[in-house]
């Protein structure tokens, strides 16, 4: 059986309940492009909304992480992941948590109790020492000399203040070598396998720590890393998850899965992963300049520059065999990847196409600029860039091979238009997410409702909310329309907002069964995301949606709308920038 079904199963077991993997792409988190980690989407039930699946959960979570891309390549590092979670929240605590983890490892997926280690919190000056889950461990058999007490490592805290709590992590020692009698964490054969979160404290913005009256649990456990260790393999890509694919690229291109080639083979197989993925999402994400169509493009045309490396046809459909597998193996678990399959492959086979055309002639342009230089300019980086379509990461990487600088800074001043895909953004870092609701936010959320049932009315019924983004400044909120808005029509879109404030509609929620929901004409982004039981908020008789909140208790609370900006955002897909004033 799969580790995801066996995960599953087991904490079923334990009487949890299952709840969908949320979409790649976030809704209404600007502090990330993507789902970065499991715990993400549950980031309103930990801060105490009420979960319509109880306070027992669990699921494996699709998440996407762009901030070490340099290090994907080596046998452990993917830009796409499956991470498994369960969830207390306000139930079990810290006794449950550690038994179940230590059960499932050494019962359910039969991995001897001699081979795991474990961290607790070692204490500080406001935070005491975690006896509990350290007595704990002792209690099950884990020996004081596998127990390593640090700090900085086993302590969690979203952003500067907010829940916080130790957490114990459980290592694996992956080597064949002789299992040393006292662990150190340093010691790289021990690989971290699980780390089970104790939100117990809340930390205030002066530093001041009180216990919380109810606390969570937050366990999360990679699919790819535990697949490896439990097929006995050191390259995840040796593992079940990959050797397909490989094997598939090996075929393609004629090569062995060796030396220089193992680089490029990885590095094609995660990007080609992540780019099904994407590709995938109901947020409708097509390969851009901007956001997450940026990192799509960007990791679609690395994959093809390695490719290239390995002597690969690039007229053959080498890019469709491979998402045909990845696609094939996963659309049992994720709907949308059976939903959108040709899509997927649409997508793929357009942006190769597009690269293809200025590809070699990039090479060559780059090959020029740099024969009698130890660095690339700001001037040919942007020409790279505008040009032939070189994302200014592949000029890096490129420049890299050569042992020669690039010009980044200059570069970014000449192409400032694009700031918003700074490295800070396309890194998709979880920062701060936990304080990304306040009252604010709250309204522009409200707001984005109104917006949409407005843009039914105007434009007609077949637009559909596609996205948004929300900050403490404005809100961004991306449909389906296949053209640009006229100024009547943003001018109508607008008045219709505000008239439906200004009316002091109220805004009710209730929870229903997700089939009764939809049956109602409640609107909804992401149908999969949602669990049997959902929440529905209704703005009067104006807007009925499946969503999970924060939103106001009546319109007047809003003050005025306003459209700044309205514009593309791919393909069928335009955005619309507005501000509440």
């Amino acid at each position: 059986m799969n580790l995801k079904d066996l995960y599953i199963d087991f904490f079923i077991r334990h009487g949890h309940k299952q709840i969908p993997s949320a979409p790649v792409v976030p809704e209404n988190d600007p502090s990330v492009l993507f789902n970065t980690a499991g715990m993400q989407p549950l980031i309103p039930y930990l801060m105490g909304q009420p979960h319509p699946y109880g306070t027992r959960l669990c699921d494996y979570q699709k998440c996407v992480r762009t901030n070490d891309l340099d290090s994907v390549g080596d046998v452990t590092h993917h830009t796409f992941f499956e991470m498994l979670g369960n969830w207390s929240l306000g139930d079990y605590f810290k006794q449950e948590s550690i038994s179940w983890s230590f059960e499932f490892l050494t019962v359910d997926l039969k991995i001897p109790k001699e081979r795991l280690a474990v961290t607790v919190f070692a204490g500080n000056d406001t935070i005491p020492f975690d006896q509990e889950s350290y007595d704990k461990w002792l209690s099950l058999g884990i020996p004081s000399s596998r127990i390593a007490k640090t700090v900085e490592d086993n302590f969690w805290i979203a952003g500067e203040s907010g829940p916080c709590g130790p957490d114990t992590e459980i290592f694996y020692f992956r080597s064949e070598e002789d299992i040393p009698d006292t662990f150190d964490p340093e010691d790289s054969r021990w690989v971290e396998i699980w780390n089970n979160v104790f939100m117990q404290y809340h930390k205030d913005a002066n530093g001041v720590v009180t216990e919380l009256p109810k606390k969570n649990v937050d366990t999360g456990m990679g699919v790819e890393r535990t697949t490896a260790i439990l097929e006995g393999v050191n390259d995840n890509y040796l593992s079940s998850i990959w050797k397909d694919v490989i094997e598939r690229i090996r075929s393609i291109s004629g090569l062995p899965y060796e030396g220089e080639n193992k680089k490029s083979m990885r590095i094609i197989a995660d990007h080609m992963r992540t780019a099904v993925f994407i590709s995938a999402d109901p947020a409708g994400i097509k390969p851009s300049n901007t956001d997450q169509g940026y990192i799509l493009r960007r990791l679609i045309r690395r994959a093809i520059r390695h490719a290239k490396k390995l002597n690969i046809d690039m007229n053959s459909d080498w890019e469709q065999q491979l998402a045909m597998i990845i696609l094939d193996k996963y659309k049992d678990y994720y709907k949308e990847l059976e939903d959108n399959y040709q899509l997927v492959l649409d997508v793929l086979k357009n942006e190769k196409e597009k690269f293809n055309k200025t590809l070699e002639k990039g090479l060559r342009e780059f090959e020029k600029a740099t024969r009698n230089t130890d660095k690339v300019d700001d001037v040919t980086a942007f020409h790279l860039y505008d040009t032939y379509g070189f994302p200014i990461e592949l000029t890096m990487e490129l420049a890299s091979e050569r042992g020669i600088e690039v010009d980044e800074a200059g570069f970014e001043r000449k192409f400032k238009e694009h700031q918003e895909l700074s490295r800070t953004a396309s890194a998709g870092k979880f920062k701060g997410g936990l304080a990304g609701n306040g009252e604010i936010e709250t309204r522009y959320h409200t707001a984005t409702h109104l917006l949409n049932a407005a843009l039914k009315i105007v434009v007609g019924p077949d637009v559909h909310q596609k996205g948004s983004n929300i900050t403490s400044e404005r809100m961004r909120f991306d449909f389906s329309c296949d053209h640009k808005l006229s100024e009547e029509e943003k001018s109508k879109a607008e008045s219709l907002v505000n008239e439906w404030i200004q009316e002091g509609l109220e805004v009710t929620v209730t929870e229903m069964n997700k089939e009764d929901a939809i049956k109602s004409g409640a609107e909804c982004m992401f149908i999969e995301k949602y669990p049997d039981v959902v929440t529905v908020y209704t703005i009067g008789n104006v807007s009925k949606e499946l969503c999970g909140g924060p939103h106001v208790k009546n319109t007047k609370e809003l003050g005025t709308f306003h459209i700044k900006k309205e514009e593309a955002s791919s393909a069928g897909v335009r955005r619309i920038k507005a501000v509440l004033e």
